[in-house]
């Protein structure tokens, strides 16, 4: 069920309708919310539930008995990843780990692994990457007695289905969603008024933005000969890093939105990633819930920057690579994860991040650089094979063909530009935005639903949605 839907709409209101009316019931608020998210989930294929519900039925016990069998946490551990790494591999990368063994070994025809197991897991279920994260983060805190496990399985399915995040993200932690779930207030004017704003520029960026651009990046990219013109895969490129951005900024800020409506706060998933002036700071403005879950899950406790700097390095390799490959079972995916993980190690080896804090000319140095290494990262995360990315990166710098971008380029450049100048100029603005005359802001949403009824793109997927 797509959030730019009517069918959405429909599900949204009956929700809240009944939501309200019990709001006081705790219980029957969390049977609701869960009965809800398992129909929004089953709504692409009810077959889909089995597996949340598996995995979190796992991670639910797992938790039980660490809490109770003292003596063998690490094995109930153990059992919640394997689940959850489980269940990812099966329906996720058995195809792609089957088909690079059919390479290595020669094999084809009825011999080849890939047929057979394509056979049995020809789709991947909706956001299975997102919930199994959640689910795991969950054992992990109690295994480092960061949280106390709840005893009721309904508070626990509520938290791990809530359906506004529950497909794209932001990825929730147990220890901060699990408290607000057993709360009972009323939600608040400004609560409401908050959520709106969200909502309304999160399906601005996705119908506006993110889906006007995509025709355009998917001709490019469908195209069986890579056009020779460096000018205009630049242009491609930078339309795809504002295509993704605001299709997944969207989702993410209107899954906020919802969740104010409900009476809960979700923890911001970006901000303004491409002002960035290094390739750190980076990532602790793009997709921020998985790169703290990374940091927290898998950097950290593969010993971070503790043990010397070639273990720093191998470490953040590590974790950049099994990153892309989160992302998808391609090899793109992963030459995605390595290529920043470069950048990132290159730039600590400089200590650019600190250098680029110096001034405003070395802040703009910067920029350019992150803005670059960025771009030619996304190339791989897009492409649809190696070869293809390859191709397209030596033509944007072989700066060659003819300059001129047609007016399809020039409304990317144009567009571009506008986001850049809401990124740096907009968000400072944003916080005196309360000074504002309520006539005036209510005005301005005003326009910017009249851009979303008449201006909207054609209707597609989140991108994240695969992932």
């Amino acid at each position: 069920m797509l959030f730019n839907s009517l069918i959405f709409v429909v599900f949204a209101l009956l929700f809240f309708l009944v939501n309200n009316l019990i709001r006081k019931n705790v219980k029957g608020r969390l049977f609701w919310l869960t009965l809800a998210s398992f129909f929004f989930y089953g709504w692409w294929d009810w077959r889909f539930l089995f597996l949340i519900i598996f995995s979190g039925l796992v991670d639910y016990f797992s938790a039980l008995g660490m809490n109770r069998y003292i003596r063998h946490r690490r094995f109930f551990l153990i059992a919640s990843i394997l689940a959850n790494v489980g269940s990812l591999s099966l329906f996720k990368y058995s195809g792609f780990i089957a088909h690079n063994i059919d390479l290595l070994l020669g094999l084809s025809g009825n011999f080849a692994l890939s047929n057979n197991i394509n056979n049995f897991f020809l789709i991947t279920p909706v956001g299975i990457s997102f919930y199994t994260f959640q689910s795991m983060s969950y054992t992990f805190d109690v295994y480092k007695h960061k949280l106390e496990p709840t005893r009721n399985v309904l508070h626990f399915f509520a938290y791990l289905s809530m359906f506004p995040q529950l497909v794209a993200g932001p990825i929730v932690r147990a220890k901060n969603m699990l408290p607000q779930l057993l709360k009972a207030r009323p939600v608040t004017t400004s609560e409401k008024w908050e959520g709106f704003r969200y909502i309304v520029k999160g399906y601005f960026k996705k119908m506006v933005i993110a889906d006007n651009l995509a025709p355009l990046v998917v001709a490019a990219f469908s195209s069986p000969q890579v056009n020779e013109s460096s000018m205009y895969w630049w242009g491609v490129v930078i339309a795809f890093a504002f295509q993704i951005y605001c299709d997944f900024a969207g989702y993410s800020d209107i899954a906020r939105g919802l969740a104010k409506w409900m009476g809960y706060d979700f923890p911001d998933n970006f901000n303004h990633p491409y002002i960035s002036t290094s390739l750190r700071e980076f990532w602790t403005r793009w997709h921020i819930s998985l790169s703290t879950w990374f940091r927290d899950y898998l950097y950290i406790p593969l010993g971070g920057n503790r043990k010397g700097k070639f273990r720093h390095h191998l470490n953040m390799w590590i974790t950049m690579v099994v990153s892309g490959l989160w992302h998808g079972a391609a090899w793109t995916y992963v030459a995605w994860g390595a290529i920043h993980a470069l950048f990132l190690s290159l730039e600590r080896i400089a200590g650019l991040a600190s250098w680029t804090k110096q001034n405003v000319t070395a802040k703009a140095v910067g920029w350019v650089l992150v803005t670059v290494q960025v771009l030619v990262a996304w190339v791989f995360f897009r492409a649809n094979n190696i070869n293809q990315a390859w191709e397209i990166t030596k033509t944007m710098f072989a700066f060659q063909g003819e300059a001129t971008l047609g007016w399809g380029f020039s409304g990317t450049i144009f567009i571009s530009l506008m986001i850049v100048w809401e990124a740096i100029i907009g968000f400072k603005l944003n916080k005196k935005f309360k000074q504002v005359h309520p006539l005036v802001e209510m005005a301005f949403y005003a326009i910017i639903i009249a851009l979303i009824i008449f201006f909207r793109g054609e209707g597609s997927e989140f991108i994240y949605f695969q992932f």
